[in-house]
């Protein structure tokens, strides 16, 4: 058996305290329950998001109208997207 520490600012230790109690369970309880069903997933139990940059997206747009104006060439919504989420991803 393994003892883990975790670190809480006390005000979520408090909430958690009360949400797990309302539920008929301690912390331990509440952590073994998640990292079972993270390991039974092989995934977090929850989405996880990076929001998206503003200021890359607003550069790719205008960079998109200059293309624009300069060529006829068309692209399609694979190639524009692959290509912002290379600019996203560095």
């Amino acid at each position: 058996m393994t003892t883990v520490s975790l670190r809480f600012d006390d005000q979520m230790k408090r909430e958690l305290d009360e949400m797990c109690d309302a539920m008929g369970m301690n912390l331990t309880t509440f952590f073994m329950i998640y990292a079972k069903k993270a390991l039974r997933d092989r995934r977090i139990p929850f989405a996880l998001e990076a929001p998206i940059a503003a200021d890359i997206v607003e550069s790719s747009l205008d960079e998109a109208d200059v293309y624009a104006e300069q060529n006829s060439e068309r692209l399609t919504h694979e190639e524009v997207f692959s290509t912002l989420r290379r600019k996203i991803d560095g």
